[in-house]
């Protein structure tokens, strides 16, 4: 059987994970990461292969949670530069940069927000492959 080859991205404030073969996985293995996101409240996006849960979590601490699920996958970590941009002027992150967003929260501006900084909303999710 295939493994998921999960892809661990960490962000300021949040993290994504990337399954990098879910078109290989079966449907038994992919109802399985669906459990897995599910239970801990998070969003599994099947356009961008990628889900996160709420609650931000350190790579050790991703794989500690994988391990102790039935999903076998393998396991790799993603680090990058994160650059300042604008901040969030409305709503509970308001101040908030939008690269420290939550990847929940910005899943849920893709769906529901269409206001005047949406371009850099688009921007920031293109970046994180939502």
């Amino acid at each position: 059987m295939i493994k998921a080859d999960f892809l661990f991205t960490q962000y300021a404030k949040s993290f994504s994970v990337h399954i990098k073969n879910l078109e290989e996985l079966t449907v038994e293995q992919i109802q399985e990461i669906e459990n897995f996101v599910s239970s801990r409240k998070g969003i599994f996006d099947f356009n961008s292969y990628t889900f996160s849960i709420q609650k931000k979590i350190e790579f050790e601490e991703f794989v500690q949670l994988i391990e102790h699920s039935p999903i076998q996958a393998k396991l790799s970590e993603h680090i990058i530069q994160v650059k300042p941009q604008p901040r969030v002027g409305f709503g509970q992150y308001k101040g908030m940069q939008y690269n420290e967003l939550p990847d929940s929260y910005m899943l849920w501006l893709k769906s529901n927000y269409r206001g005047y900084d949406r371009e850099v909303i688009e921007k920031e999710l293109k970046r994180r492959k939502l």
